[in-house]
């Protein structure tokens, strides 16, 4: 194990000012801490205050081709209420209740163009060096990247939108859910999200596969119709347990992974159907030993899931709004910005479902 020091410290910033006239400066309130967070070294969190974390490769230092070689600010999952706009913003006014989409694209490029912003290679994306992140005081993004909450929405399930919004863009890669199977390999947050997704798109029968017994039980109370803990047995014998469990002998129509480990993929792969889909929503190691020759045989589609696009969020916050989703007990930890250390520890700990950190001078009622 890498050495580790997870020592803090408060230091102060500018806060930032309108500088576009499409400029939004968002208060934020509620921060989301997700897996990927944990594994960034030499770490930095903001607030009216700077957090600074010392860490000497807390996991990795590396998130597929993203590597952090300087401090940065970490926070990407966030909601918080607008203090100030530029003059050019038209749907938003001081004191709207937002949640925040973490990245800005260039808006020139072939893929912005096309639609496709999510795939901009000068994406600047919150908390991706060398961009920093939201867990700071006031945040500023422009106009398009800010969504109104509805008042039926709190400010901890506001954090939330950004995952449902990955598991909004997951599901609509997978293709027309109506009435079929789906399997979604990791009960964490992104994969108890894909699985609510998928039952709110119509799928038939979710099938959740994890190996953490707790959020396999929570995954039933979010839209899974089937269980299924992994077992240290060959990937062919867990994909042969798996279908049994749920009747599905001919295989799952759909699988998304959103653990990124060898053996869920292999497995995945297993227990799809012949011509069935494949999606990968998670991320691990960059290179993996992968049946190729499986996806062949079963001319089976498998395509990777990055971020989000054009509509993910509008259609996530529609979907809490109208109660096709819902986000009530997702959230099992709250922390004070003072006690953000404890945040991460958790998730690193894989405690609960979702963690969430206050902003600065935000008391934990008020999330």
């Amino acid at each position: 194990m890498l050495d580790r020091d997870l020592s803090f410290r408060y230091e102060d910033r500018s806060v930032p000012t309108v500088q576009d006239a499409r400029d939004v400066i968002v208060r934020i309130v509620a921060t989301g801490v997700c897996g990927s967070d944990v594994s960034l070294p030499n770490q930095l969190m903001t607030g009216p205050w700077l957090i600074k974390m010392q860490v000497h490769y807390w996991q990795h230092g590396q998130i597929g081709n993203y590597k952090v070689n300087d401090p940065l600010v970490l926070g990407h999952e966030s909601a918080g209420v607008v203090v100030s706009c530029g003059d050019g913003v038209k749907s938003l006014s001081r004191g709207d209740r937002v949640a925040v989409e973490p990245g800005v694209g260039c808006t020139t490029c072939e893929d912005c163009r096309a639609g496709r912003y999510n795939l901009c290679s000068d994406m600047m994306f919150a908390a991706t060096p060398p961009y920093d992140g939201t867990l700071t005081k006031y945040y500023r993004v422009p106009e398009e990247c800010c969504f109104k909450l509805p008042e039926s929405v709190s400010m901890r399930d506001g954090a939330l939108i950004e995952p449902l919004a990955i598991a909004v863009h997951c599901c609509k890669l997978a293709g027309d859910m109506q009435g079929k199977t789906v399997t979604v390999f990791g009960a964490g947050p992104v994969g108890q999200l894909c699985g609510s997704v998928a039952r709110a798109f119509g799928a038939n029968t979710v099938l959740m596969a994890d190996v953490v017994a707790s959020r396999l039980d929570f995954a039933l109370r979010k839209g899974a119709t089937h269980i299924y803990q992994m077992q240290k047995v060959s990937c062919r014998e867990n994909a042969a347990q798996l279908l049994k469990s749920s009747g599905k002998h001919t295989g799952s129509d759909i699988v998304i992974d959103a653990t990124g480990a060898q053996p869920c993929i292999e497995t995945g792969i297993e227990a799809l159907r012949r011509g069935g889909v494949f999606v990968q929503a998670g991320l691990g190691q960059p290179n993996i030993m992968f049946p190729v020759g499986l996806i062949c045989d079963k001319e089976a589609v498998f395509r990777g899931s990055f971020r989000y696009g054009p509509g993910d969020y509008k259609l996530a916050i529609a979907l809490v709004a109208s109660g096709r989703v819902d986000l009530a007990g997702f959230v099992t930890q709250i922390f004070p910005f003072s006690e953000a250390q404890q945040a991460f520890e958790t998730v690193l700990q894989k405690e609960g479902i979702k963690t969430v950190i206050c902003g600065p001078d935000v008391a934990i009622e008020e999330v």
